[in-house]
């Protein structure tokens, strides 16, 4: 083999930095397109999760005749047997349960953990009805 077909063998510097700059635009555009996507979808759990643990609330209810206080909270669940330990949010948070006048209120703070605020940070409760996407 003559020098000049060995060197056509191999990719150049220019060959390779334009593969990886079309790579990292992929990247780019798939990250864009799933964010949003992953966001959405932790507050549908948010929803799901708020359901089932007031579900967990009626079988507690059965079996006690009242809901726990507040200062019980979820842990009662747990003690009584119908959930394996307390819940988490997806943002790894502890749902915050409170005994209102009777009723249970389940609420997550959203992805900040703090009280208030906007989009993913806004607190998801049982008292405002969390609808779950259907697709």
């Amino acid at each position: 083999m003559t020098r000049k077909q060995q060197r056509r063998r191999g990719m150049t510097l220019i060959e390779i930095m334009v593969v990886i700059t079309i790579l990292g635009l992929i990247a780019a555009a798939v990250g864009v397109a799933v964010i949003p996507m992953l966001n959405e979808s932790r507050r549908d759990r948010v929803g799901l999760d708020i359901k089932n643990i007031q579900n967990g609330m009626k079988i507690y209810y059965t079996r006690k005749g009242q809901y726990p206080d507040t200062g019980a909270g979820l842990r009662a669940l747990v003690a009584l047997g119908v959930f394996e330990a307390v819940p988490k949010d997806p943002w790894g948070n502890d749902y915050v349960y409170m005994n209102e006048g009777g009723q249970p209120v389940i609420l997550s703070y959203g992805a900040d953990g703090t009280s208030g605020g906007e989009g993913n940070d806004a607190d998801i409760s049982s008292k405002d009805a969390p609808q779950v996407a259907t697709r």
